[in-house]
């Protein structure tokens, strides 16, 4: 008979125990490297393309794919402990990569949005919507989804789910100050993966919302 835990569950094995770890690395290198491949990609997609409020997206077929390698690119680092995690559980990698592929899809679809209503656009715009997203920052939605974007879930989709909601106030900076800019885009990237990794804090929040709000008042 199979030790158990006080709850009834099998104890997890020596090996059980080493395999879960080896997944776990692997995931989390494999979600870097990939995110690394993405943003060679999207660095060569990208050159010359951004025109700051003016950007055009381009046709359709040019720019999910391009979103999809840029949310990648954004996106992964920050997700790369949730799919340790998850790799770790399960022991699987196939697992471990349908999750971050789930993840990275949630963010795809939300490239389907900004190209059905993004228009090229004016400071006035620019401005309103950057104010927007600051604001965001501070409300306790925002903490809301913070604090559940940094939990264990289920799915990489419920996982990108809570992502999108801690995360669209900064990609709204994005779309605002020039969607297919590499420099906004490293910016944001940077952002969001500090919000990943550190604690919702008052500390933490207020600078980049106040950053955010500042320069546009």
């Amino acid at each position: 008979m199979e030790p158990s835990t006080p709850f009834g569950d099998p104890v997890p094995t020596r090996a059980a125990m080493t395999s879960g770890r080896t997944a776990a690395m692997a995931a989390a290198l494999t979600t870097v490297a990939v995110a690394a491949a993405c943003w060679v990609g999207a660095v060569r997609q990208m050159r010359g393309m951004d025109m700051g409020f003016g950007t055009e997206l381009g046709s359709f077929q040019f720019f999910l794919p391009a979103w999809a390698s840029m949310m990648a690119a954004m996106m992964l680092p920050g997700a790369a402990p949730a799919v340790s995690r998850h790799a770790s559980a399960d022991s699987r990698m196939r697992v471990a990569l349908l999750f971050a592929g789930s993840y990275v899809a949630v963010w795809t679809i939300v490239g389907l949005g900004v190209y059905a209503f993004y228009r090229p656009h004016g400071t006035s715009v620019a401005g309103a919507l950057t104010i927007a997203a600051g604001v965001y920052e501070l409300t306790p939605l925002k903490r809301h989804f913070r604090r559940r974007c940094r939990e264990s879930v289920r799915s990489g989709f419920e996982f990108g789910l809570s992502c999108v909601g801690s995360s669209i106030g900064l990609m709204a900076v994005l779309v605002a100050l020039g969607v297919m800019s590499l420099t906004w885009m490293s910016v944001i990237a940077v952002l969001i993966l500090a919000e990943k990794l550190l604690p919702p804090r008052a500390p933490i929040d207020v600078p980049i919302a106040l950053a955010i709000i500042g320069p546009e008042r």
